[in-house]
């Protein structure tokens, strides 16, 4: 948690690319090449001023933008965000439905932005469960966005972090029983090239907001190695200013990743 007074955006900035928060993390640097947030507190935001619980929804939708935005400029190449869980459709109906409208509108509104501002977008989880119309927006928003480089934005909707790992087992048994496999070859870096995440760095800094201190199924084999930060803040109340903060805490962190410092 951070207690210490906001910095100013351009002082976050600043101190993340200098490094004069601390000195660097071990073989990461200064800065966190990717990072992943589980957005978290858009319904009790809302509870918190007798509104209901979709509109905490859209205004962390606003807080998406914010950050989005803000990232590449904060040194950030790689940005995760947890928008549904495959938990979440417990959730009641009016809910699910209207946050389904809201990231098909997000979608619709934020892609050719998105698309401007040079950020490739892709989306990991199952879509299956999905609207095919909602389904057909993000392979379009993929594929519009596919030749950008300035930041790499992943969406995470419909996904659980153990569904994920189960399938890329599923799919090492599948090759192994087809004989493309050795079952001797079965490692790590097998199952890892089986992951929707295949080709991405592990994300180096996890943020979650609203004080909850659990991962909740967000991202497990990635995350073996990475850097935590829980932040009180809700997440339609998380500011560039707070985001700076938490990237700013990661430079001071030594990672020895099971070596001694």
């Amino acid at each position: 948690m951070f207690n210490s007074s906001p910095l100013t955006a351009a002082q976050a900035a600043e101190e993340v690319k200098t490094g004069a928060a601390a000195q660097p993390a071990a073989g990461a640097g200064a800065r966190p090449r990717h990072v992943a947030i589980i957005m978290d507190g858009n319904g009790r935001w809302a509870k918190a001023r007798g509104l209901p619980r979709l509109a905490g929804h859209r205004r962390g939708a606003e807080t998406v933008r914010r950050i989005v935005e803000a990232a590449p400029d904060l040194g950030v190449e790689w940005l995760t965000l947890y928008a549904f869980s495959t938990e979440n459709w417990k959730r009641s109906t009016e809910e699910v439905t209207g946050l389904m409208e809201l990231f098909a509108i997000y979608i619709r509104r934020e892609g050719r932005e998105l698309k401007r501002r040079g950020a490739r977008v892709r989306f990991i989880g199952e879509r299956g469960r999905l609207a095919p119309d909602l389904a057909t927006a993000m392979a379009r928003l993929e594929a519009d966005t596919a030749g950008n480089d300035k930041l790499n934005l992943t969406i995470a909707i419909n996904y659980g972090g153990r569904d994920e790992i189960a399938a890329a087992a599923r799919r090492l048994a599948e090759d192994v029983a087809a004989g493309l496999l050795d079952p001797a070859c079965v490692d790590a870096a097998a199952l890892e090239s089986r992951l929707a995440t295949h080709g991405f760095p592990d994300p180096d800094l996890v943020i979650r907001t609203s004080g909850e201190m659990r991962t909740s199924n967000f991202l497990p084999w990635q995350t073996a190695y990475s850097e935590f930060a829980f932040v009180d803040d809700y997440w339609p109340d998380f500011s560039v200013e707070r985001f700076g903060e938490a990237l700013a805490s990661f430079g001071a962190r030594q990672r020895r990743f099971g070596a001694v410092g």
